[in-house]
Parts: C-alpha cells; sequence; structure tokens
C-alpha cells in the first residue's frame, strides 16, 4: 500500500535530526531503494567548520555536484513507477544550506548554477521534515563525537532551519510533512516510530506545509 501511495519520498531535517536513521529503518522495512548523503568523503567539511568563510563556497559546489551525480545515478537505473525509494536528503539541500553558508555574490552565482540542473532531477512526492529545536539538536551532535562538528553553534543550525523554512514556503507545490519530534525517540521507542511512520504514509497530506505532532 505504501509503495503504491509514494514512489519517492524523502527524510529531511537540521543537522543532527535523525534523518538517515529514519530512511534506513523505512527502507529496510519496506525493502525500498535506499539513497543516503555521502558527506563523510567530502574533504571540504572539516575544514569549513574550521574556517567556514573560506571553504564555504567550495563545499556547497562539491556537495551540489556530489548530489547532483549521485542522484542522478539512482534515477537512471530505478524506476521510480515500479520501485519505492527513500533518500535521506533532497537536492534542494543544496540551496537551502547554500543560503545560510554564502555571501550575497556568491550565492547569487550559486542559485543560478543550482537552478540550470534542478529542473532535470524529478521531485520527491513527499519531503518529511524532521524538527528539533537547537539546544536538542547540540546535544545529539555532542554525543555523536564527530571532531569536525564540534564547532557548530546553535545560532548556525538556527539559520539552516530558517533556511528550510523559507524554502518550503517558496515553492508550495510540493508536500511537506514538518513532525515535531523534540520530545521523540523513534530509535528506542517502537510505539513512537509507529506512530511516525503512520504520520507518514496513511495520513492524506496537502500540498504545501503540513505541521504534525506524534
Amino acid at each position: 500500500m505504501m509503495e503504491r501511495k509514494y514512489n519517492y519520498i524523502v527524510i529531511e531535517g537540521n543537522i543532527g535530526t535523525g534523518k538517515t536513521t529514519l530512511s534506513t529503518i523505512i527502507a529496510e522495512r519496506y525493502k525500498a531503494h535506499l539513497v543516503l548523503e555521502r558527506f563523510a568523503d567530502n574533504p571540504f567539511l572539516p575544514k569549513f567548520y574550521e574556517d567556514p568563510d573560506r571553504y564555504a563556497f567550495p563545499l556547497e559546489l562539491s556537495f551540489l555536484a556530489d548530489r547532483y551525480n549521485q542522484l542522478k545515478e539512482k534515477f537512471d537505473s530505478v524506476n521510480l513507477f515500479r520501485k519505492f525509494m527513500v533518500a535521506d536528503y533532497c537536492f534542494a539541500k543544496s540551496l537551502i544550506f547554500a543560503s545560510s553558508t554564502l555571501g550575497s555574490d556568491e550565492y547569487g552565482l550559486y542559485r543560478q548554477m543550482f537552478y540550470m540542473i534542478y529542473g532535470s532531477l524529478p521531485k520527491p512526492d513527499l519531503i518529511v521534515y524532521l524538527h528539533k529545536k537547537p539546544d536538542k539538536l547540540l546535544e545529539y551532535i555532542a554525543n555523536r563525537g564527530r571532531p569536525y562538528e564540534n564547532n557548530i553553534t546553535a545560532g548556525y543550525l538556527k539559520k539552516i532551519e530558517e533556511s528550510y523554512f523559507r524554502f518550503f514556503k517558496q515553492n508550495p507545490d510540493n508536500k511537506y510533512v514538518i513532525i515535531d519530534t523534540n520530545d521523540v525517540d523513534f530509535v528506542n521507542n517502537p510505539r513512537e516510530l509507529e506512530k511516525l511512520i503512520n504520520i507518514i504514509f496513511l495520513t492524506d497530506h496537502n500540498k504545501g506545509l503540513n505541521r504534525l505532532f506524534l
């Protein structure tokens, strides 16, 4: 039933919301084709957190190229009308993050490049955004212990959150499900996981923003 309802969904969210974990759970449960972002191999990411002003533009360009190449390869090999696919990022994430990390001139150039290729990729049937407050995210980020993330601040996370919501409002033809997960532990609480999955798949969502609580 879920594969008939959606062909391609995305689990999105700020840094540390658990989007990769939830995407993996859904893919395993419903035998979906899973697409995970390859951020760990990006050589500019640790440098960016050390010196954002110097490395923001090469970082965003490298993510733009890698996300496009990865998704294009997946779409070329998977028939979305016959195979359910779930990803832990949407291609628009490139523009969302760039709007927070780049200066106005660089962002203007980046935005042109983004829209040159954006239309060539299939759009998700549904974008699920897992929402957590910055202070909750910082706790999770600290616990997972990635050294290059030590310089992430609540202010930076807040800017990313605002960029997501701005993009959602500027593109109302897509379906967005924003789920408050501040007090939700879907990894260790099976009941909360089931509620979360039911909200995603068993609820009829309208175009634009749909805000939901477990």
